[in-house]
């Protein structure tokens, strides 16, 4: 049996996040405008599913997020360091031209789509197959009615979607989803293979303010 539905969900934004810094796996925290996205995501995922499982990685913008659902939803946190952020090694807490500055050539092969040696960094291959095998086996344990809610990163959801749909490491076909939007993957029928299907990508709230990234909207009071 494996669960009928798996949510891959993305952290609510940081400090890095806003300022364009490459995070990894540095241990950054939610600032409030993620803490804000956390909730409102978290209560729009409890309204249109009924998650039986929540799977978060260690990082604790990871952890802030899923435990913004699982205190609505009634669950213990599951904590699995199998569902990191991808390492980018030496370029962790950069901007994109401080690595170009520094490693012009490894930036330029990067910015093409090509696999740049990092000291400390993880390949693609590697972080996709670590996530198959997390999100396999902790799906592995529900039923067709089930729905898995696994809260990890950007780059990790991109290679997640691709391995469970069966497609190699480098294919580029999509990017990480925004902070707090997730994926939706249906488990496919054994007579096709079993693989899994991708019914919705970059979903999240619909009562979100207008510019995701600005945090709530603010009522503005007219001078007395």
């Amino acid at each position: 049996m494996t669960a009928g539905r798996v949510l891959l969900w993305r952290h609510g934004r940081t400090a890095h996040n806003a300022s364009g810094r490459l995070q990894g796996q540095v241990d950054i925290p939610l600032d409030d405008v993620g803490l804000w996205q956390a909730r409102t995501a978290a209560a729009a995922l409890a309204a249109r599913y009924r998650p039986t499982r929540v799977v978060s990685s260690d990082l604790s913008r990871a952890r802030a997020t899923a435990g913004a659902l699982a205190a609505q939803v009634g669950l213990e946190l599951v904590l699995d360091p199998r569902v990191r952020e991808r390492s980018f090694g030496d370029w962790e807490g950069m901007t994109s031209d401080e690595i170009a500055a520094r490693w012009p050539d490894e930036h330029a092969a990067w910015a093409r789509g090509g696999e740049p040696h990092r000291p400390g960094g993880e390949s693609r291959a590697d972080v996709a197959e670590r996530m198959r095998e997390a999100v396999g086996e902790h799906a592995a344990g529900l039923g067709a009615g089930d729905t898995l809610v696994v809260v990890t990163h950007g780059a990790a959801i991109s290679l997640a979607v691709g391995a469970l749909l069966g497609l190699p490491s480098d294919w580029r076909g999509i990017t990480g989803p925004s902070n707090a939007h997730w994926a939706e993957l249906h488990a496919g029928r054994l007579s096709h293979g079993g693989a899994w299907r991708l019914t919705g990508y970059n979903l999240g709230p619909t009562d979100a303010s207008a510019d995701w990234n600005a945090g709530p909207d603010q009522q503005v009071r007219d001078p007395d």
